[in-house]
């Protein structure tokens, strides 16, 4: 279903009980931009907190131009899910000069991008709804009764000089007009006390004009015809603020009329929260949150609509932990055991294909009549609220595939079943290989990269120089920094003690150092300031509890659920769509993983 600004308020009793009766909900968001640096790019050796650092300093200044709410929830008679999509468009508009005004980036390529898919900018910049997090929102509230505070001072013959700013000061005596301004307000007077004068017309707007002339309007007026008018700022279809005067009989009159105008100034506020909403809504209801490599969506969903990102990477756990208690990632169960044995490639597009045929089922899905009937095809791919659905059926998918291969076989997996807890509050790391997760509810599981080297160069070195240098350990990998200087690693990392005593030598053109070294200024045995270190021979035991943290061991056939191991897990590192739902390197920083080294 498509929601926009103007059918919003009217659809929101829908989402609200959509989101009550789901067993789980399915989230995805289309964005203007993926990185604001042309010299941002992820690594294959980046630490969990790192990647965070990078993508709240690259993403935070682009905008969520769409929001995809897919809800499922599960007919156990006939044994299939009903499912209500919703595709929201939303964009920050100011509703008044008090409201936030927005400053954002659009990167082309990504602008791009979503024009090939016909994307409807105008409905998103014309017809999207509006957000506030809860601290602008409290300012908005605040600022508010600071204005009521001031007319109320303009009704008396006490007022606020309008030249005052924001230190309002009250006095009593004749207001202080401008000369440039005294024939135009003399002249609005005379407006008013004509209509006064005339039987008829309750209301009369007049001419719009700039904030300070309205205030000149406030007070001359509310002091030359003390009760006898009621004064209420509007805004007209060209977006011009204008006065409308409204003849008051009596003071209970004065009363009401001002009791509606802050009541509509609360609705305003009410209105410009607007999508927020819904977040607050799926939050309250603690549900399982189902994304396909959802890092970039949560990190968007979260300082757009919630609150502004902590640069604290413990404190971003602990907000994303608080705002979704439950979340899941499809990706990440795609490229684990025993998953990723039959998963060709975790590209949504591609994983929804492939759950089509064995081993897997495709479940049977309902959408009600009044939704979009979507066919699953690529016709849709990139609509948030499709794609949301799709990822909703993939995690059915693989959930029932991991039921299958239990004595005897489960036909249906629910959310909430010890199957699907070692997923739960794990964010999958694109192109990080030996870290295949972000771990909300516990230490990151950092591995030991004893055989990772950095080496700097002559400008003239490439890799065949690298290569030749540390021909006498094997095949390496080249992760390039910049034009000299590189990261080598080992495939054979029990050379990796040797590296340093043999390729050390005076006057050479190059500089090597340890990972460790570089990294945190220390050598590999002093592990004092290192983050959580694991030894590398306990490092996939630990991996494997680690993921199954308050949830039995899942046993298939004498299988386990593990994450992707750096040997096997090569090759599943591939490169997502370009899309705005995926982390995605340029051609430039794609030679970074010609040779991966894992």
């Amino acid at each position: 279903m498509e929601v926009t600004r103007k059918n919003f308020q009217s659809v929101l009793p829908q989402v609200e009980k959509a989101i009550a009766e789901a067993d789980f909900i399915c989230v995805d968001t289309e964005f203007s931009g993926l990185h604001a640096s042309s010299s941002f790019h992820i690594s294959p050796l980046d630490t969990p907190e790192e990647r965070y650092q990078k993508l709240r300093k690259g993403s935070s200044d682009f905008l969520v131009f769409q929001v995809g709410v897919c809800t499922f929830c599960y007919d156990e008679e006939n044994s299939k899910y009903e499912t209500r999509p919703f595709n929201f468009y939303v964009f920050p508009r100011p509703h008044s000069r008090a409201a936030p005004d927005c400053r954002f980036l659009c990167q082309s390529s990504s602008i791009d991008f979503l024009a090939s898919q016909d994307f409807d900018f105008n409905k998103t910049f014309k017809e999207g709804i509006p957000y506030l997090t809860s601290t602008q929102e409290s300012q908005l509230r605040d600022s508010l009764e600071e204005r009521n505070k001031q007319y109320n001072h303009f009704s008396s013959p006490a007022f606020v000089t309008p030249d005052s700013g924001a230190e309002a000061v009250t006095t009593k005596g004749p207001i202080n007009i401008p000369e440039e301004h005294k024939d135009f307000i003399d002249g609005i007077c005379n407006t008013v006390q004509e209509f006064l004068d005339k039987e008829g017309e309750e209301t009369l707007p007049l001419p719009p004009c700039n904030g300070f002339i309205r205030k000149l309007i406030y007070q001359t007026v509310r002091q030359r015809f003390q009760s006898g008018v009621h004064l209420a700022a509007k805004t007209d279809e060209k977006k011009q603020r204008y006065i409308m005067v409204t003849r008051i009989k009596t003071e209970d009159d004065m009363k009401k009329k001002e009791e509606e105008k802050q009541a509509a100034e609360l609705a305003e506020i009410e209105e410009a929260i607007g999508f927020s909403k819904v977040i607050r809504l799926i939050s309250q209801a603690g549900k399982l949150i189902i994304g396909h490599n959802m890092f970039l969506d949560v990190i968007h969903l979260l300082h757009r609509f919630c609150s502004p990102l902590p640069e604290n990477y413990e404190e971003f756990k602990a907000l994303t932990k608080c705002v979704f208690p439950k979340i899941l990632d499809t990706k990440l169960m795609a490229n684990t055991s025993p998953c990723k044995e039959v998963v060709l490639s975790s590209v949504l597009g591609d994983l929804l294909k492939q759950i089509s045929f064995t081993p897997f089922k495709k479940p049977e899905v309902v959408i009600p009549e009044d939704f979009p009937q979507y066919k699953l095809d690529d016709s849709n791919l990139h609509e948030a609220a499709y794609d949301a659905y799709i990822t909703g059926i993939c995690f059915t998918a693989l959930s029932d595939y991991l039921g299958s291969l239990q004595d005897p076989p489960v036909t249906h997996v629910s959310s909430d079943a010890p199957l699907v807890k070692p997923f739960i509050n794990k964010l999958f790391l694109m192109r990080i290989p030996d870290i295949p997760y972000l771990d909300l509810t516990a230490e990151d599981v950092l591995p030991n990269r004893e055989h990772v080297f950095h080496v700097t160069f002559p400008k003239e070195w490439k890799a065949p120089n690298l290569y030749q240098l540390f021909s006498p350990f094997g095949n390496v990998g080249i992760n390039w920094i910049d034009d000299i200087s590189a990261f080598v690693s080992l495939y054979k990392k029990d050379q990796a003690s040797s590296v340093m005593s043999t390729l050390c030598k005076r006057d050479s053109p190059y500089k090597i150092m340890t990972f460790e070294l570089f990294k945190y200024g220390m050598p590999e045995r002093d592990s004092k300031k290192r983050p959580h270190p694991v030894d590398s021979s306990e490092e996939e035991p630990k991996k494997k509890k680690h993921l199954n943290v308050d949830a039995p061991v899942f046993v298939s056939r004498s299988r386990s659920i593990t994450p992707p191991t750096p040997e096997e897990n090569g090759e599943k590192m591939e490169e997502d769509n370009l899309a705005p739902d995926s982390t995605s390197e340029t051609k430039t920083e794609q030679k970074m993983f010609e040779e991966p080294a894992w």
